[in-house]
């Protein structure tokens, strides 16, 4: 009996061992799973909220920036470039084709068609200044006419412009330079629609004024269609029409940028001493701030920091830069690609700081005619031409009517 009930007892014991290690198995084999799930939940969750975040931290620094400068942020973007599926991840909702755009590719980088960007004035004339080894371009270039419009504001001639402009549109670009946090108000039919660039404070008389222009050179640049470069002012108008002007400027063998020597106070009377050696007495031009430049000499001038930085540090009023600074450093290492006239007409012919305004009652059939041809010859390429001029200013609001009226009649547009 004591055997027999010893035997029973031993079985029900190791029975009963078996079932609690069992038991303990499956609840270690659970805890394992519930670990492995929660793993990765939080894994999924962990990639999918630092994917969120560093968007949005991305997207908000480009608009603080733009912000900062007084620039319109720009809208959501998707780059339709086909990626690979991304493992854990939920698969993306099919894009709007609103919010899609092109990812960075050649036609992109030649030709940019959005002009708002955060780089500083450094970074900028490092970009513009770049030149490819390779001279032949891999795409069928089409040359283009840069117009560059330095304002105070407003533009009182933009339906003279936009006239001249109409039918051409392959054969120009438009950058605006106006004071910072003013935005032109235009339909987005307009030539002149979302063409401003990030600007800076502009002081006449200074350095800034300089600085403006350096600055639309180099926006300007970043378009590889651009090859020729105008510098013009809200009160210049066009006097002759697009084909006249694109064919004069594209065909000439130089560059538009008056340069002379003037012995008086207000030329050589300039030059600071303290330039020297790098600039001396002989090297000093003087000549009108509107000019035109092909695209090489406009890298040359986006290049460079030198020679720039005598003229912010000495060039100072009565010394102003915009009327010396391209003038002498062309004379200086690029005059044979210099034509030492400009091709903008103004009249100073009053005296004075400024030249001469024109309003309505100025506006006549002979006097347009005038500013076409006067009478004067002028050198182009390897002839002498009448054609002269293809711009004019200073020109106020009034002027615009009477304008309209005759630019048929007179400057064929």
């Amino acid at each position: 009996m004591g055997r027999t009930r010893g035997g029973g007892e031993g079985r029900d014991d190791s029975s009963a061992v078996g079932e609690k290690e069992k038991h303990t198995c499956l609840l270690r084999m659970a805890q394992m799973l519930s670990y492995l799930m929660v793993f990765a939940a939080g894994l999924m969750i962990g990639l999918t909220t630092c994917s969120q975040i560093n968007g949005i931290f991305v997207s908000q620094r480009q608009q603080y920036s733009l912000i900062n400068r007084g620039l319109p942020r720009p809208q959501p973007n998707n780059c339709t470039l086909n990626q690979p599926p991304r493992l854990l991840l939920p698969p993306r909702p099919p894009l709007d084709p609103q919010d899609q755009f092109q990812c960075m590719d050649i036609d992109n980088f030649l030709h940019p068609t959005n002009l708002i960007h955060s780089m500083s004035d450094n970074e900028l004339f490092w970009r513009a200044s770049l030149l490819p080894k390779k001279e032949e371009y891999p795409y069928k270039r089409k040359p283009k006419v840069a117009f560059m419009f330095l304002t105070r504001g407003p533009l009182p001639m933009l339906p003279l412009w936009e006239r001249f402009f109409h039918g051409h549109s392959n054969f120009f670009n438009i950058y605006i330079h106006a004071p910072p946090g003013y935005h032109l108000q235009v339909s987005n039919s307009s030539a002149f629609y979302g063409r401003q660039i990030p600007s800076k404070e502009v002081s006449w008389g200074t350095v800034t004024l300089a600085d403006a222009e350096r600055r639309l050179l180099a926006n300007a640049l970043l378009d590889f269609s651009n090859e020729r470069f105008v510098l013009l002012s809200e009160s210049c108008i066009p006097v002759y029409n697009f084909p006249t002007v694109y064919r004069y400027l594209i065909d000439s063998f130089h560059s538009f940028v008056e340069s002379y020597d003037d012995p008086s106070r207000y030329g050589r009377g300039r030059y600071s001493r303290s330039m020297l050696p790098d600039i001396q007495l002989r090297h000093w031009r003087k000549g009108s701030q509107w000019f035109e430049l092909n695209r090489v000499l406009a890298v040359y001038i986006v290049s460079d920091t030198r020679y720039y930085t005598l003229f912010r540090k000495y060039c100072k009023p009565a010394c102003y830069p915009d009327e010396h600074y391209i003038q002498t450093f062309l004379n200086m290492f690029h005059g044979n690609l210099n034509s030492n006239r400009t091709v903008t007409w103004v009249d100073w012919s009053l005296g004075g700081p400024h030249p001469a305004t024109y309003s309505r009652a100025n506006i006549t059939v002979n006097f347009l005619r005038a500013i076409r041809n006067n009478g004067t010859l002028c050198r182009y390429n390897s002839d002498m031409t009448s054609v002269c001029f293809l711009f004019a200013r200073k020109f106020d609001h009034t002027a615009l009517e009477p304008l309209l009226g005759l630019s048929s009649q007179v400057m064929n547009f």
